[in-house]
């Protein structure tokens, strides 16, 4: 078992070793690290302690996040096991491309603590979509805001921000849809996924279909389990917005360490939106190489340079992190909360998550039927 586990993980080690040596090797061949142990030494500590302050707050606002959905649907679930669960999924996405093994993994902890794997699909899927939906929303201000800047400023800008607002718009979009016709939603992925065949984009037409479909599926079905509370959705969607908007602030924290002032700090939440949307598309851990390339683009004209050392601070503080802390809380989590498992409460009607989610968590065996004589 533990050479299956080593086997499974040398992917994202090789990665995450290569992205690190890359980095200290830019950062030695260019001076860097007698920079960074200047700065090291010149470090405003108040701003230090608020990116520290801030990195704790989004851990605390995603496990809320996630605790107002349980405790919708398990009113004895406790604000402990959704923050575990929240560092679980933070940890999981860290080290798997594309970010594909937090919710699975955080499916298979909810089940593990005593929730029905149903109901734990739907409240990750429900979370995922509030948080998507507020994240396009929030790129699509920060593009208006700061498109004459940025276009002026980054090469490819427009390209760039084009493809991450649609893609990411078309599949929001979809899912409401969905939730409206299922069958002239089919057809418009069916139409465009042949449309992609034709042109040679898509090679596997039906598998494609599916997988879409599925995946509507699911968001489908868990909106019907949560029911209609718009209450519930906006207080998560609300609290989604200050919880980008802390994340978005790391890089002003670390500028205004490093002794600098002049660059707004709207600016830098903006160009923080537009690194992590870039990011988004690279399929490696944490989107290795493409995190830190997409962060000295966007916010190289502003630490000028002192960018390098300010890709390492900011990527510890934002990337590595999540690893040693999810890390932890994912060993004490097994210890403290897969024992006493709460009451869940009782819902009239509900439908069965079918999606990609749940088929990732391993279901208990049925029990033995007694031997009759």
């Amino acid at each position: 078992m533990k050479i299956k586990i080593k086997k499974k993980n040398i992917f994202t080690i090789v990665t995450l070793v290569l992205t690190v040596s890359v980095l200290l090797y830019c950062m030695i061949t260019t001076d860097s690290i007698s920079t960074l142990w200047h700065l090291l030494h010149q470090l405003k500590p108040q701003w230090v302690f608020g990116a520290v302050v801030a990195v704790i707050a989004t851990w605390l606002l995603e496990g809320y996040c996630l605790h107002l959905l349980c405790a919708h649907l398990y009113p004895e679930w406790t604000y402990g096991r959704s923050v575990s669960v929240g560092m679980i999924g933070l940890l999981y996405s860290a080290l798997t491309p594309f970010s594909t093994g937090g919710q699975p993994m955080q499916i298979y902890s909810m089940h593990r603590m005593g929730m029905d794997t149903g109901r734990a699909g739907s409240i990750i899927a429900v979370k995922t979509l509030t948080y998507q939906v507020v994240m396009v929303l929030y790129s699509l201000v920060a593009v208006v805001a700061k498109l004459h800047f940025f276009q002026t400023s980054v090469s490819n800008f427009s390209f760039v921000t084009i493809i991450g607002l649609i893609s990411n718009s078309v599949f929001i979009a979809l899912v409401f849809l969905f939730t409206l016709s299922e069958t002239l939603t089919d057809r418009l992925v069916t139409g465009c996924i042949q449309f992609l065949h034709r042109i040679k984009l898509v090679r596997h037409p039906d598998e494609r279909y599916r997988k879409i479909h599925d995946q509507l599926q699911t968001f489908h079905d868990a909106a019907k389990l949560m029911g209609n509370s718009a209450k519930l959705y906006l207080t998560v969607m609300g609290l989604s917005v200050v919880q980008i908007t802390l994340g978005s602030l790391m890089p002003y924290f670390i500028y205004r360490s490093f002794g600098f002032h002049t660059a707004p700090v709207t600016t830098m939440v903006a160009a923080q939106v537009f690194v992590s949307m870039v990011s988004a598309f690279v399929p490696l851990p944490g989107a290795s190489g493409g995190a830190e390339g997409s962060f000295y683009v966007f916010f190289g004209m502003f630490f000028q340079s002192t960018i390098l050392p300010a890709v390492l601070l900011w990527r510890f503080l934002t990337y590595y992190s999540n690893i040693l802390v999810g890390g932890i809380v994912s060993s004490v989590a097994g210890r403290i909360f897969y024992q006493n498992k709460p009451q869940e409460q009782e819902l009239p009607g509900e439908p069965s998550i079918s999606g990609n989610l749940e088929d990732s968590v391993p279901q208990p065996p049925a029990p033995e039927e007694p031997h009759k004589e």
